[in-house]
């Protein structure tokens, strides 16, 4: 028997057993991270891992994560996705310590800028972007020193100082890190720390005309907050030289004057030596989750906005039906590496469907309406049948459904001349209605047309459930929706957004614009029992063998219900692709 009261088996991992082994040395004492996005789009589903592990490893070490926008872009940044993402963050059940924004540094990484000139570390460059780029070298080649690398430190501190009064028009100087244009890794070769922009931020306004540059404001952001751990993906490995560089030569921990503008705005002296650590990044196949990518298929109209619950944005597939709990129980199964890899999309399905199995209660829908009479029923026949919420789980109770003479079941669920082993509805054959007995149908109604828009039946009374009669023999169990009581409903039925594995791959001259799915969202308009169209939006359901549904965010009412398809009850790409 296993103890329900045992602890959790210990995770553990290669950063883990960094995190403890720091702990035990008495490196650290208190463990801090942060999950730190640009807002410059929404987060998507690679962002789930990041904000796992930041948030995961300070709660499994009793630490602190901070929440922390570094916004040093400001052409590409936008409050509305700085709201969006700290939405995205609490829907997946976390709360940051500290809530920060690069920008509340930009004083200290301003007279951080002025030390590494005192230093001799830094100097101001009047090469344009494109003379840099032609001096940089290449992987086998040195690059060349800037012929302004070797100006005094009184003219690059005046040149900075001017850049930072708004003097210099943009991209006309930058300041550049002194390091060595030889080296083998190219981040490496002089980079910028600064470059002119005048242009508003939405948290600075226009008091700066200078704006520091990602690699170095980031470094100095987890120094200014005192991250122990720095966390990110593998991409940023090669840029780690330069994080170290840049918190190692500024030293914030040991010149607190450089942290004044800090303390003046009521912050605390947290400086400290941060480690960054790289782990894979999370990818998925029939999914691209560039952000520039995914922009473009929201502003070219390819897709129903930000949120379309076709997107792999947190926005979107909260919309489509994905739970918080199913997230992460997909990102801890894949656990944390070093090795990059493309995940089966199935994988993500499938632990929606076992999230939802056990938590989303039953309930009757027909999405393509083929009217049935009963007509041993009298016309005014009304009565109520009691069906468990859930199959398997007793405390979710039960609800009563509607019975009358007239109800819809499935058009797929009749067939007037069956293929070979059919064990549904057919001409003189009998099926059991779901909970409500056994039905035969008796007769066809057709259009001028030909097309079938009624059958007619018998409900055998002996059959109810409970009676002698329900035990009777029957291959099929079809579900229904009760005519009277049923609520007019919109499905939308989602599927993925691409119809290759690698929508990225552009090898025989297509982009991925040439692979969107045409079959990815269909609506079909049918019934839903009342109990689920007086569900609450973001209620999720299993629609008796149909699939997983949830009542739309944004759409949804009792009076007009909209359900999204969130996944099928098993998944029919296999036999696509078979």
């Amino acid at each position: 028997m296993t103890d329900s009261n045992a602890p959790a088996p210990e995770r553990t991992d290669f950063i883990r057993n960094i995190v403890r082994e720091d702990l035990a040395s008495g490196k650290h004492t208190h463990i801090k991270t942060r999950f730190p996005p640009e807002p410059n789009g929404y987060l998507h589903l690679g962002h789930v891992r990041a904000i796992y592990t930041d948030f995961g490893i300070a709660a499994e070490f009793a630490g602190d994560c901070n929440l922390r926008f570094d916004d040093t872009n400001p052409a590409k940044e936008d409050p509305e996705y700085v709201d969006a993402i700290q939405d995205d963050v609490h829907w997946l059940g976390y709360e940051w310590h500290d809530l920060r924004h690069a920008s509340d540094y930009f004083g200290v990484l301003y007279l951080s800028g002025e030390k590494l000139i005192r230093d001799g570390k830094a100097f101001v460059c009047d090469l344009s972007a494109e003379e840099v780029r032609a001096t940089r070298g290449t992987l086998t080649e040195p690059g060349t020193p800037s012929p302004y690398r070797d100006r005094s430190v009184e003219e690059n501190l005046d040149l900075f100082r001017r850049m930072r009064a708004g003097e210099f028009p943009d991209g006309s100087r930058t300041l550049r890190a002194k390091i060595d244009m030889a080296s083998p890794n190219m981040n490496m070769r002089d980079p910028a720390l600064y470059r002119i922009k005048h242009v508003e931020h939405q948290n600075t306004g226009n008091a700066w005309p200078i704006y520091p540059m990602y690699d170095y404001a980031h470094a100095l952001s987890d120094a200014i907050e005192g991250i122990t751990h720095s966390l990110c993906t593998l991409e940023f490995e090669d840029h780690r030289p330069l994080y170290d560089w840049a918190v190692d030569n500024v030293q914030l921990h040991a010149h607190p004057e450089l942290l004044a503008p800090l303390i003046e705005q009521g912050l605390p002296n947290e400086a400290a030596k941060p480690r960054q650590i790289e782990f894979s990044r999370l990818n998925l196949d029939y999914t691209v989750m560039s952000k520039r990518k995914l922009m473009a298929l929201v502003n070219e109209g390819l897709v129903d906005g930000w949120d379309d619950p076709r997107m792999p944005t947190l926005q979107g597939i909260r919309r489509r039906g994905y739970t918080p709990e199913a997230l992460k129980l997909f990102v801890s199964r894949l656990g944390l590496s070093k090795q990059n890899s493309t995940i089966d999309y199935t994988v993500l399905e499938n632990t929606l469907r076992e999230d939802l199995d056990s938590r989303a209660e039953r309930r009757m829908a027909v999405l393509n309406p083929l009217k049935l009479v009963l007509t041993n029923l009298p016309a005014d026949h009304r009565e109520t049948l009691s069906f468990a919420n859930h199959p398997k789980d007793e405390s979710m109770g039960s609800r009563e459904i509607g019975f009358s003479n007239v109800l819809w079941i499935d058009v797929e669920d009749f067939a007037e001349v069956p293929p070979k082993g059919w064990k549904r509805l057919v001409p003189g054959g009998e099926v059991r209605l779901r909970g409500a007995g056994i039905v035969r149908a008796d007769e066809v109604v057709k259009d001028d047309a030909g097309n079938i828009v009624e059958l007619r039946g018998w409900l055998d009374p002996e059959s109810r459930p409970g009676m002698e009669g329900a035990n009777r023999k029957i291959k099929g169990t079809i579900h229904w929706v009760d005519a009277a009581t049923g609520v007019p409903t919109e499905f939308r039925l989602y599927d993925r957004l691409f119809t290759v594995p690698n929508p990225d791959d552009d090898s025989e001259g297509k982009t991925y614009r040439d692979y969107l799915n045409p079959e990815s969202r269909g609506v079909v308009h049918g019934y839903v029992e009342a109990a689920a169209a007086d569900a609450a939006p973001e209620t999720r359901f299993q629609f008796e063998r149909t699939g997983y549904f949830v009542a739309d965010r944004r759409d949804h009412t009792p009076s007009r219900p909209v359900f999204n398809r969130a996944v099928t009850l098993r998944d029919t790409w296999m036999q696509k692709e078979g």
